[in-house]
């Protein structure tokens, strides 16, 4: 029994400890502190633009060093700073066009679930094998974030800065919540094993089962990662089909381009037909379909004639049906829609965007933020409604799932295209009004995380750039520069088998949910029993 009682205060000697004078132990005080915020913003930098996946694993090894043995109320502050220093960078686009107030205002509010995940990691790190129950918390934290409030908003989830790193094929096993519980997991698992290292070597004393438990930790999802690797192919299943992507680019960043919407229109179909007069040339491959942007026509070409004629004459030249990006009105709705357009039937169907975008196309609390700024409410002045039904065109006999834009962040969005038949996706996109920042190549990454998830070809076509073609099993075979006008060409694999992850769907995360509620329950059953103990 004195073992014992020795080996749980050394370990608690990890934790920073009062310094003799008063300053000095204040400024001690302030180490765990800046230590989350400082672990927040490494986590940052594991995300695109940059290939620092691994990054990742510290930042969750020094969250658990921080957090180890905090009460529920130091737990909340601890892990809000972290959740500050990793969103307040990563959310910086959010205010290109609308000043500082509304993304310091999402950051705060966001980073309030993430202080109330780390309070649930600091009450199941005195569990056995409690990475497993952090790393559990730390999913039900995004699966809570992703539906509220306004419907979600799931970006940054950890999966998706995973897109250069080795964990990356368990995305084919259990979509983003596997892949991002994976990465939590053996970052928790390697301060664990630190610990425990440095409890032996001060007390001689090996706990082996908590031992075990600390290197599986690591050893699992790193293994499991390996033998996934066998979900992931970019071979061709059901033939292929020559896709062209097209980038016509804007006359200008930023919101005043919506200002501008003929000479987008006019940008995408001049690109178009120049991919057109490189076919006839021998200088590109002739496609079997073309797929413009969102937003490519925010001129409803079901209303005037003059654009549905420029759309024609594109899909005319070219010969093959176009996906057009447009903004229409019906029904006296306003909806994002993408259009496919046939260059002898003309318009044969549509797919209306179902995840719209909270203060981007639609404007919640409106009358309360008018009264902030008016400025803000002028800018949605319409909103969006969103859509019903799956989006996937029939190309000719090839079926592409469309998921647009915003929608790449979401699991449901994409699975639902997958299910309804699409042997590729595509996820045209609008970036033109967040200029040059990190926030295109984070939402590239989500659509190499969703390639490798549901073993499909991603096609992203984007009004300003990065335009990509994305192979099943991740890879970007060709991209574009940003705000220049361009066209990609290439020939791709169609897929009809599923994975695991397309398979389960939503079950993976629901599972890991209640992993994270049994963690708490035992926890807090822990902590009373001990209560009476004492008390007796």
């Amino acid at each position: 029994m004195t073992v014992t009682a020795t080996s749980v205060d050394q370990s608690d000697q990890l934790q920073p400890q009062p310094a003799p004078g008063a300053r000095g132990g204040r400024l001690l005080r302030l180490v765990p502190a800046a230590a989350s915020a400082l672990c927040g913003v490494l986590l940052y930098v594991s995300f695109p633009p940059r290939t620092l996946w691994w990054l990742a694993l510290p930042a969750f090894a020094g969250l658990g060093w921080v957090l180890r043995g905090r009460s529920w109320k130091a737990a909340l502050g601890l892990g809000y700073l972290f959740g500050l220093g990793f969103l307040l960078p990563l959310l910086v686009w959010t205010g290109v066009e609308v000043g500082p107030v509304p993304w310091l205002a999402l950051a705060a509010v966001e980073a309030v679930f993430v202080a109330l995940v780390a309070v649930g990691v600091a009450a199941v790190n005195r569990l056995p094998v409690w990475p497993v129950w952090a790393a559990a918390m730390w999913v039900a934290g995004e699966a809570v974030r992703a539906r509220v409030p306004f419907r979600g908003f799931p970006w940054g989830k950890i999966a998706f800065g995973q897109a250069d790193g080795v964990f990356l094929p368990l995305a084919a096993v259990g979509g983003s919540p596997v892949l991002g519980f994976a990465v939590v997991l053996c970052g928790f698992g390697l301060y664990e094993a630190g610990r425990l290292i440095a409890e032996q070597r001060r007390t001689r004393i090996v706990r082996r089962a908590a031992a075990t438990a600390a290197l599986l930790s690591i050893a699992v999802p790193v293994a499991g990662a390996v033998a996934a690797r066998a979900l992931v192919s970019d071979s061709a299943e059901n033939g292929t089909a020559t896709v062209a992507v097209i980038q016509g680019n804007v006359p200008r960043s930023g919101l005043e381009f919506n200002a501008q919407r003929r000479a987008v229109l006019d940008y995408h179909a001049r690109e178009t037909h120049e991919l057109a007069a490189d076919v006839r040339a021998g200088k590109a491959a002739k496609p079997d379909f073309v797929l413009w942007p969102e937003n490519s026509s925010d001129i409803d070409p079901f209303e005037y004639p003059d654009a549905a004629l420029v759309i024609e004459q594109a899909a005319k030249d070219i010969g093959v049906p176009i996906s057009v990006g447009g903004v229409v009105e019906r029904g006296g709705k306003l909806l994002n829609e993408q259009i496919l357009w046939d260059p002898v039937k003309g318009p044969t169907q549509t797919y209306d965007k179902r995840q719209i975008q909270p203060f981007g196309e639609y404007l919640p609390l409106r009358s309360f933020i008018g009264a902030i700024n008016p400025h803000w409410t002028s800018m949605v002045r319409q909103d969006i409604s969103p859509g019903i039904e799956p989006g996937v065109f029939d190309f000719h006999g090839v079926k592409v799932g469309l998921a647009t834009c915003y929608e790449a962040a979401f699991d449901r969005a994409v699975r639902d295209t997958v299910t309804h038949g699409a042997q590729m996706i595509s996820v045209p996109s609008n970036n033109a009004t967040f200029d040059r920042s990190e926030m295109t190549y984070q939402q590239l990454a989500m659509s190499r995380i969703r390639a490798v998830e549901h073993s499909r070809t991603v096609t992203v076509p984007v009004t300003s750039g990065v335009s990509a073609i994305i192979m099943p099993d991740g890879r970007i075979t060709q991209k574009t520069g940003m705000f220049v006008p361009a066209y990609l060409v290439q020939k791709v694999p169609l897929r009809t088998s599923t994975t695991p992850a397309t398979k389960l769907g939503i079950l993976p995360e629901m599972a890991l949910v209640l992993v994270a509620a049994g963690g708490i329950g035992w926890a807090v059953g822990s902590g009373l029993r001990a209560r009476r103990t004492d008390a007796a």
